[in-house]
């Protein structure tokens, strides 16, 4: 099976360390991390009925199906990755903490048996737990993280980034100024306002580190010339934006999967040099209202 289940407080199956195994060459191990309030042991909030099903959930948003494995082994192999990720944010956030030391371990013993280094895929405080993940990883165990709209702060993915692994690994951080009230909120409900989201960017540049506003559209139109159409227009608040968008699925596939198609090289010579200012769509109102619901 390309698409497997596991979680990140149980050691890995012996089903899916074959798989990793028998992993033809060259193809991609992802692992796709949900974000706030599910939960596995809720079948009402359960990811793997919902966002990280092998088929479209409740939600009618399929992340297997979307990043391209339909069922053939040569696809490579997708691991959804459930969390407790349920109650209030502030225990959440901390639990995030312990599921990404987990899932840095659970990694590389992957990478070891598959031969090759894992991609991560990562929404909300799913993007804290994949980069805990890093920050305990073996060098050379993680290849490339995609952040979507994160909820982190620019300190922890620094300390993460100046990890061994992190050094070796590469991050796409997809943002939008839909978001900016949830990162305002981050800021205020854990930090009181002292720490700054990953909705800004970091606070210093990386080589191995790219910003992607995908609300703005200066941005797709690079991703338009990269070959990755995308829906246009825009909402006045959204989290959700970075997988409801049509489009963005066939980036971050690529991204993930084909590394060497879309390096961070390439990404910067088309990509607008910074993002946009945070109540930037604020000011500039929405073109439609919505988008309030996972």
């Amino acid at each position: 099976m390309p698409v497997m289940r596991m979680d990140a407080d149980q050691p890995v199956p012996p089903a899916l360390r074959d798989a990793a195994r028998r992993l033809p060459a060259g193809a991609p191990v992802l692992v796709m991390l949900h974000g706030y309030r599910y939960s596995p042991a809720h079948p009402a909030h359960d990811p793997h009925r919902h966002i990280l099903s092998p088929q479209a959930g409740p939600g009618g948003i399929s992340w297997p199906q979307q990043l391209g494995f339909q069922g053939d082994p040569s696809e490579g192999l997708a691991l959804a990755c459930g969390w407790e990720a349920r109650g209030r944010l502030r225990h959440a956030y901390d639990r995030a903490a312990g599921a990404g030391a987990d899932l840095g371990a659970m990694i590389n013993d992957l990478a070891t048996l598959a031969g090759r280094p894992v991609g991560l895929i990562g929404h909300s405080l799913g993007g804290r737990v994949a980069l805990q993940a890093l920050a305990h990883a073996a060098p050379g165990s993680i290849g490339r993280i995609v952040l979507l709209n994160a909820a982190e702060f620019q300190d922890a993915a620094q300390s993460a980034l100046d990890s061994p692994a992190g050094r070796m690994a590469e991050v796409l951080n997809v943002t939008a100024r839909e978001n900016d009230l949830f990162d305002f909120a981050l800021e205020q409900l854990l930090s009181r306002g002292r720490r700054r989201a990953l909705g800004a960017g970091l606070a210093q540049a990386r080589a191995n580190w790219v910003d992607l506003q995908i609300d703005d559209a200066a941005t797709l139109e690079a991703l338009e010339t990269l070959g990755f159409p995308t829906a246009r227009g825009a909402r006045l608040m959204s989290h959700w934006t970075p997988y409801r968008r049509q489009g963005l699925f066939a980036f971050y596939r690529a991204a993930l999967c084909h590394p060497w198609a879309l390096s961070l090289g390439l990404l910067r010579h088309h990509l607008p040099l910074r993002p946009q200012p945070r109540w930037s769509r604020l000011r500039a109102g929405p073109v439609s209202l919505g988008g309030m619901r996972a």
